[in-house]
């Protein structure tokens, strides 16, 4: 085994033989092991390294300049290319970080004896991965194929409680949206919600794409007692694509719903203002009315007038009180 000291970017450099046992070595005994001619092949774990470790592994395993470039480069949209023998994939990690969800990338290389796997920003370790596969050598024994379909399936896997946590917000938010008071953080929240889903489906959608490509495309050379295992994680792919999509148009729903209910609350207080508003310009009217102070007004003079004119403001707010009650002005 050897002892070298390995960079603290790189999480793991190991080789596994044809019975998917595993042998640490460093990253200049790589081409050596490469060079042998046998069915063992290398795995490289890498957390955000700097360029020159990235020129490094370029030269050990004959990466292409576009591909390394690529993954120096933390903002890559997700993708598939092939180069040579070799492919370079790129895919978004997702992860819930303080209640919101933050996004980090994760490069990878393969080739027929070697994975190398590239990650920046928000992203789990692929360390439970690597250990899990260990456990099963048979797995191993598959080549970085296998490795590559358990860290695909790791990412894809890692979006579905995200998915879950939406669902059970938006539940929640849902109570607040048909709640009697109206709050503004509701609506806030919602929209921030919104954006979060669509950041999401921008991850989980080129995803499917990739994972097609793997299964369907025959110049990636993808083993085929391989591609039922790719398939699988497409299929969980689509599951979790389906569930943002109903989940963003159920909030587009929840928002429309909202600002109409608001909407609908202001048309009910204007609607009682202007019905006290009516009940009050009865009186004010006929107080006006007999307050223009006209010299020739009959019913001044008369004994009962004031008492008369009372209850006559008194019988007109009366009825239009109970009618506007009626109609629900009031």
């Amino acid at each position: 085994m050897d002892q070298t000291p390995l960079p603290k970017c790189v999480v793991n450099c190991a080789a596994y033989d044809r019975n998917g046992q595993r042998k640490d070595i460093s990253l200049d005994a790589i081409s050596d092991v490469l060079a042998e001619d046998d069915d063992s092949f290398v795995w490289v774990g890498l957390n955000e390294p700097e360029a020159h470790l990235l020129d490094k592994l370029q030269e050990e395993f004959a990466l292409h300049d576009l591909a390394v470039e690529d993954a120096q480069s933390a903002h890559q949209r997700p993708k598939i290319e092939a180069y040579g023998n070799s492919l370079f994939l790129a895919v978004h990690t997702a992860q819930k970080v303080d209640g919101h969800v933050a996004f980090g990338e994760t490069h990878v290389f393969i080739g027929p004896r070697f994975l190398i796997t590239v990650r920046h920003g928000a992203s789990l370790s692929y360390s439970s991965v690597r250990a899990r596969l260990e456990r099963e050598p048979v797995t191993l024994a598959r080549g970085p194929t296998a490795a590559l379909h358990a860290v695909l399936d790791f990412v894809v896997d890692n979006y579905q409680p995200i998915a879950v946590d939406f669902e059970n917000e938006l539940d929640a938010l849902e109570q607040d949206v048909f709640a009697e008071a109206y709050k503004r953080g509701t609506i806030q929240r919602l929209y921030e919600l919104r954006k979060e889903l669509t950041r999401m489906r921008l991850a989980v959608a080129p995803m499917q794409d990739i994972l097609s490509q793997l299964t369907r495309s025959p110049s990636f050379q993808i083993p085929e007692a391989v591609r039922p295992y790719f398939r699988d994680v497409s299929d969980h792919a689509v599951r979790v694509g389906d569930t943002i999509d109903t989940l963003r148009e159920m909030v587009s729903a929840a928002m429309s719903v909202n600002l109409s209910l608001v909407t609908v609350a202001q048309g009910e207080i204007v609607k009682k203002l202007a019905g006290w508003a009516g009940l009050l310009a009865a009186p004010t009217l006929i107080a006006s009315w007999y307050g223009m102070n006209f010299v020739h007004m009959p019913e001044l003079a008369g004994q009962y007038s004031y008492a008369v004119l009372i209850g006559m403001v008194a019988l007109v707010c009366v009825a239009l009180y109970l009618y506007l009650k009626k109609i629900d002005w009031l």
